[in-house]
């Protein structure tokens, strides 16, 4: 029995590894050591004075709130009808395209939350659409679901020029936004992909290899922190990182998933 348990967590970890596309493997031990393995973790601890309320972040938003009793459905829409076509950071004058929102699931019980849209996702106004957005397409299908399943959006809904890092008054002006869609969906789970959608949903300066591995609250759902499907076709050693971390939450989403018998 002990075998044959080896034998499928093995043959899950390569059909991961297969999805996300490793072309093979090592026996040098440098491919088993871990960066982030000499770097001591410490537990977020998200207490009042460290991270705002959510209704702190609406009263110092300049946004209309969400009618009470509004369905996923109804409220996304609302939620998008006040961002209009935004002008409340410089983003707006740096040759942004359109507004990237969101995509998926208003109803999903896992939600992904990237940084900010690339050039892909300027032009046809959806997040993740890119090569980045094809890995993560692969993450996800890895876990048994579909991008239909689920509700991708980023930290801030306009293109930084050149692809630049967000800046802290453009970060300060979408933020209000994404905590009103993670209200309207209700995620179960979210994934923060890279260390601007970690910090900023943690409010920490923790860097991502500190922060990945590890869960947090965030409202009423589970937030995992990974590393961005970018960073991974940069570097793409870490996947596996991602797998474990993806493994964390196919396990506390089936966690919750009623008993079919």
């Amino acid at each position: 029995m002990a075998d044959q348990d080896t034998r499928a967590q093995l043959a899950e970890h390569l059909r991961m590894a297969r999805e996300l596309g490793v072309e093979g493997l090592s026996r040098d031990p440098a491919w088993r050591a871990r960066a982030e393995d000499a770097v001591p973790r410490r537990p977020f601890v998200a207490d009042s004075a460290e991270r705002p309320s959510s209704e702190e972040s609406f009263a110092n938003a300049d946004v209309e709130r969400v009618p009470a009793g509004a369905s996923e459905r109804e409220m996304l829409p609302m939620i998008r009808d006040d961002i209009g076509d935004c002008t409340r950071c410089k983003l707006h004058t740096l040759g942004r395209r359109q507004i990237v929102f969101g995509v998926g699931n208003p109803a999903a019980d896992l939600m992904f939350i990237g940084e900010a849209p690339g050039a892909d996702e300027d032009i046809q106004g959806i997040p993740f659409v890119g090569r980045a957005g094809q890995l993560l397409t692969k993450i996800i299908e890895a876990i048994g679901l579909t991008r239909d399943e689920v509700y991708i959006a980023n930290i801030i809904k306009c293109r930084p020029p050149e692809n630049r890092n967000p800046e802290p008054d453009e970060v300060a002006a979408c933020n209000p936004f994404v905590v009103r869609q993670v209200q309207a969906i209700r995620p179960k789970v979210i994934v923060a992909l890279g260390s601007f959608a970690a910090q900023t949903l943690l409010r920490t300066k923790d860097p991502i290899s500190r922060l990945r591995g590890n869960i947090f609250t965030y409202g009423d759902a589970q937030l995992i922190p990974t590393f961005h499907p970018a960073y991974l076709l940069r570097s793409p050693e870490r996947k596996r990182d991602v797998w474990e971390d993806m493994k964390k939450v196919r396990n506390l989403l089936q966690a919750d998933a009623p008993d079919p018998s």
